[in-house]
């Protein structure tokens, strides 16, 4: 995959197939855009269409002072567009002067001038351009008197407690409420966060229990503090594990808030490595213990009883 990011001195040759959003969270409903703008291409793969996703860095709501806690920081969209067949990432940079662009000029002069976009496909919720001006009706009418293929998709709905519309403030709601398992429904996968493993206070190895530290990177919405099972993927293999999302309270008086990751039936050097580590389910809140011995029944408890 392609990726373009940092300027807007862009240039791509060739037609293109273009998604338009934020895509915070590619859950299910970012997917079907996914799938609308790839499949569009395979079917003229003949005439070397591209799939490419256009998105905005920061995201506007955070360059106009908003919640800045994201779903998927740029890195793990990244893993997301290109294990879904992206071709091209654009990472469009957003400021004063892209927040004052004009929403036909941002079509006709970016998106088909220099993207050269053929077919398009965006949410039913778009919003682009001065004041957000920039809609759905808009792109298809554009599109209609252009000559460009425009899909505008409609929200999915999915049933949890009751139905409820596919979102990425509703997955927000669900993480924070350590709902993990109704997020992996809105998501298509379960809630992940992925960084390099850096080296703890090696408190877990001297405990009996060696694990792995991931720094979560900056912006990245984290669920509640406490110990969830995983799944743990290093290498491109998978593993299972248990983690704890917290300050370490029994050990440390530390602030900053980490990953830490017990992996079943692993002791490997992994240092420096990627990691992805995903969420699958709330155990208990993090606790503070009496004690080291306390916290090491415990967490042998928690081991055995979660072991997969």
């Amino acid at each position: 995959m392609e990726i373009i990011s940092g300027t807007k001195d862009i240039y791509i040759n060739g037609p293109s197939c273009v998604a338009i959003g934020k895509f915070d969270g590619v859950h299910i409903g970012h997917q079907s855009l996914l799938m609308e703008i790839t499949g569009f291409a395979k079917s003229h793969a003949d005439e070397d269409f591209k799939s490419c996703v256009f998105t905005f860095d920061p995201a506007p709501e955070v360059f106009f002072g908003g919640d800045s806690a994201v779903l998927t920081t740029p890195s793990e969209k990244r893993i997301l567009f290109e294990r879904k067949g992206i071709d091209i990432l654009i990472e469009y940079p957003f400021d004063k002067e892209t927040a004052d662009t004009e929403p036909l000029d941002f079509l006709s002069d970016l998106i088909v001038g220099r993207i050269g976009a053929v077919m398009m496909a965006a949410g039913s919720d778009l919003s682009f351009g001065k004041k957000g001006l920039g809609n759905a009706e808009l792109l298809t009418k554009y599109g209609r008197e252009n000559g460009i293929d425009v899909s505008i998709i409609d929200k999915l709905t999915v049933s949890l407690d009751k139905e409820y519309e596919v979102s990425s403030t509703l997955i927000r709601q669900m993480v924070t409420e350590a709902k993990m398992e109704e997020a992996e429904k809105l998501l298509g996968i379960p809630y992940f966060i992925c960084g390099k493993i850096v080296h703890g206070n090696h408190m877990g190895r001297e405990l009996g229990f060696p694990t792995i530290n991931v720094i979560p990177e900056e912006n990245k919405l984290l669920p509640p503090n406490g110990v969830y099972t995983s799944d743990v993927i290093i290498d491109g293999k998978k593993y299972f594990g248990l983690t704890n999302i917290g300050k370490k309270p029994t050990i440390s008086d530390h602030e900053v808030r980490g990953v830490e990751t017990f992996i079943y039936d692993f002791d490997g050097d992994v240092y420096g490595r990627d990691a992805e580590i995903y969420l699958k389910h709330f155990c208990r809140p993090e606790t503070r213990f009496e004690s080291l011995d306390a916290l090491k029944d415990k967490l042998a408890s928690d081991i055995e009883k979660y072991r997969p």
